[in-house]
């Protein structure tokens, strides 16, 4: 009865590159989602380095940068008393971008099609079909359609129906810390940088997109959202008057978008049992503050085709979380949103002004370095030396 190697559940950034890599192994893949595209999502779509060197191995890199996606080629964090700037990537991927979702989710699906997998828009799914010894075989959608596989993956987000049709457990599980918004801007040039800016209980984050046009997105502790979310202009107009410059250059922005909001509950779930997967957020979810969303769905892709293609789901959740679980925790500690303790205020002081260490910790912050490498105590032996 099995139709599919694989059905994959949910056509974005996770989904579709997951579609594209079985497919090319030669794995009968069908890849759903209940969306049509191109379509946007609730999205902050930074692609640090990391991700932009998944797009160069899957040769669809050059099809995002022909949209019109800025390059960026550098980011600053403004503590207040001191800013610490430095380049993201490495001289092979020197670069991170922030394309539109609309552009990129399109680019995966058209790049999963060219595979080989079969697509169906618009199509939602049901009911997961579930055989008497509790193995997933396959989905029922809305429209009575049924369609068997081996494996069925929930690559459907956070709120995903897979995960919560098989009852994935859950661990490492916070509530949402912070709550966030964002909005585009035009007039507000970027010149090929993003820019954070953090004060106690405050942060936020501008970078260049398309067509011309600049996210900024903010956010604050998420025990405030009912207080300020009647006044949302308001909000940032006082957090952005914390830094004097940044707030004379965002008047002359024209807002071109409503804010769009959003709180990100934090957690990792098992992802893989008898006869289905998960990735993406639908496995590990974390805080947008650190704007990881989109890599870590790249390279959970990967990892997840490489298991199946060797008969290892659980080596996929010990692969995965061994890469994420340091990345998790150190965004868990920036969306504290508590002013840096002592050791971080003297590595920044340390830092600062020295080009070599200042792109060490913008690699950092960019995933190319992972938090256990970078605070091994040779490291910061290195870096306040």
């Amino acid at each position: 009865m099995t139709t599919y190697d694989v059905i994959v559940v949910g056509a974005r950034v996770a989904g579709s590159p997951l579609a594209a890599l079985l497919a090319e192994r030669g794995f009968r893949t069908l890849l759903v989602d209940r969306d049509t595209f191109p379509s946007d999502t609730v999205s902050t779509h930074v692609l640090h380095p990391p991700g932009v060197a998944a797009l160069q191995r899957w040769g669809v890199l050059d099809q995002v940068i022909a949209t019109g996606v800025p390059p960026i080629s550098r980011y600053t964090t403004d503590f207040g008393p001191v800013t610490v700037g430095g380049a993201p990537g490495t001289p092979d991927n020197p670069y991170a971008y922030a394309p539109r979702r609309t552009l990129l989710d399109k680019i995966l699906l058209d790049a999963a099609a060219a595979a080989g997998a079969e697509i169906r828009e618009g199509y939602s799914v049901e009911e997961l079909l579930v055989d008497d010894d509790g193995r997933v075989t396959g989905i029922r959608g809305l429209d009575g359609t049924v369609e068997h596989a081996r494996i069925v993956v929930g690559a459907d987000g956070r709120n995903s129906m897979v995960a919560k049709a098989v009852n994935a457990p859950a661990y490492e599980d916070r509530p949402p810390l912070t709550v966030g918004y964002y909005a585009y801007f035009s007039n507000l040039p970027m010149d090929g940088t993003f820019e954070a800016y953090s004060r106690p209980g405050r942060g936020w984050a501008v970078c260049p997109t398309n067509d011309d046009l600049t996210m900024v997105i903010g956010g604050w502790p998420h025990s405030e959202l009912a207080e300020h979310r009647n006044d949302i202009d308001g909000t940032f107009a006082a957090m952005f008057e914390t830094a004097p410059a940044w707030a004379d250059r965002f008047r002359d922005a024209k807002q071109e978008t409503r804010w769009v909001g959003a709180s990100v509950h934090n957690y990792f779930r098992v992802p893989h049992g008898p006869g289905w997967a998960l990735v993406g957020d639908a496995g590990y979810s974390r805080d947008y503050i650190t704007a990881q969303g989109i890599t870590d769905a790249f390279l959970d892709a990967e990892l997840l085709a490489d298991a199946i293609a060797d008969d290892d789901l659980p080596g996929y959740q010990t692969r995965r979380d061994a890469r994420a679980m340091p990345f998790y925790q150190m965004t868990l500690g920036i969306a504290s949103l508590q002013p840096p303790d002592e050791q971080m205020v003297q590595l920044v002081m340390a830092i600062a002004g020295d080009q070599e260490k200042m792109d060490a910790f913008t690699r950092l912050n960019s995933g190319v370095t992972s938090p256990v490498e970078f605070f091994a105590p040779e490291n910061m032996g290195r870096l306040f030396a």
